[in-house]
């Protein structure tokens, strides 16, 4: 008997390291195209799916502005690296079929959509996947705000935050080997603890909205299915339990 998604509309926040793979700089094809496959797999199961894409593997507009740049300048600077990744996700997802649109938050209508919220629940209704880009269109924010941002305003079910760690730890698991990864955790926890999940604004929002995050590691192949259908994977962000689905 096939498995329930636990999840029907989902938020996928990718950051832009994921997809420069080991090489820590630049878009790595063959893990964009493994994402792809992750993505392709749940839209099978009818879950509706839309994807916010980080740009640190080209551009981090705090670094720009550490060393004197502007910091508006510097973060428009980071919304047009994510338009880079949202448009090489978005060719890795049609090479295996699947229908997509980007829309951005600043208008380049020459390669993607506008971002208009009506639209993307259209969009996410007939089953394409919605990849946003340049961030909420204005400086200050992280990709993990527009994430928790567009989760809101499209009324998805769970935001689902895809890093290179198995999900949160107590403390740094690269300097701290003792450290705890901790499978449940309320909001509140996070913003006291400091435990950068997300920045708080992006984690105040979740909360207000009542809308639970899964950090999970996106590198281990198949780990996207398994949070979508609510397997006990990563760490999950909320003010209820879990409730991981019992399976053979």
């Amino acid at each position: 008997m096939a498995r329930k998604p636990k999840y029907h509309r989902v938020i996928l926040k990718i950051s832009g390291e994921a997809l420069a793979g080991t090489h820590g700089f630049g878009i790595d094809p063959l893990v964009v195209d493994s994402i792809a496959r992750q993505i392709m797999e749940v839209l099978g199961f009818g879950v509706e799916l839309a994807v916010v894409v980080g740009g640190g593997n080209i551009w981090r507009g705090q670094a720009g502005s550490s060393k004197g740049m502007d910091r508006a300048t510097a973060d428009y600077m980071g919304m047009l690296a994510t338009v880079i990744n949202a448009l090489a996700l978005m060719d890795a997802l049609e090479k295996h079929g699947v229908v997509v649109r980007v829309q951005t938050a600043i208008e380049m209508k020459e390669v993607a959509e506008p971002y208009i919220r009506r639209r993307a629940i259209t969009h996410l209704e007939k089953g394409r996947v919605v990849i946003f880009a340049a961030g909420n269109g204005n400086p200050y924010f992280s990709t993990d705000t527009t994430a928790a941002l567009r989760a809101a305003e499209i009324e998805a079910d769970v935001m689902l935050k895809a890093t290179k760690e198995a999900g949160v730890y107590d403390a740094d698991p690269r300097t701290h080997p003792e450290a705890r990864m901790l499978e449940e955790i309320r909001y509140l926890d996070v913003l006291k603890d400091n435990l950068k999940v997300m920045d708080a604004t992006a984690t105040s929002l979740c909360m207000d909205n009542n809308i639970p995050i899964v950090v999970f590691n996106i590198n281990i192949y198949g780990n996207i299915l398994k949070v979508v259908l609510g397997d006990s994977i990563g760490t999950y962000v909320g003010e209820g339990e879990r409730n991981v689905t019992e399976h053979s």
